[in-house]
């Protein structure tokens, strides 16, 4: 496989530089809007309910502060809590509020929207193409 040239980046550059802008997803909900690693750290509590901040450091790779102090300010907003087992009384557990389900679930209603968005130009096969394209360079590893 051969180096991408300079005139390939530029123009992935420009596309992207575009593409972004279009499809830049406001915050849904009502109030400030959350971070990218609040709004994440939201999804990954619905998807794993009562794990703990170290499970969500591990799985974002970020340091044990940065979620602890974004869990910190979900919890003000009244989008996470923080549970202590009884069995381990030093242990955290995470768990969406009921604001906090309604966010994900607006949040990824947004997304769908969008993404909708996104295919709608393409052909069939341009859109698997596309989303097979997007999943190699997603996972690819250099």
């Amino acid at each position: 496989m051969s180096d991408p040239t300079d005139e390939q980046v530029a123009d992935l550059a420009a596309a992207l530089d575009v593409f972004s802008r279009r499809f830049k997803l406001t915050d849904v909900g009502a109030g400030r809007a959350l971070a990218e690693i609040d709004k994440h750290i939201l999804h990954y509590v619905e998807a794993h309910p009562d794990c703990g901040p170290t499970d969500v450091a591990r799985s974002f790779g970020v340091a044990m502060t940065t979620i602890s102090s974004a869990t910190d300010r979900l919890a003000k907003r009244g989008l996470l809590e923080r549970l202590r087992p009884s069995d381990d009384r030093r242990a955290v557990a995470l768990r969406l509020t009921a604001d906090g389900t309604s966010y994900t679930a607006d949040h990824k209603r947004a997304y769908m929207v969008m993404f909708r968005a996104m295919l709608a130009p393409l052909s069939p096969a341009e859109r698997d193409a596309f989303v097979a394209m997007m999943t190699k360079i997603a996972s690819y590893e250099s």
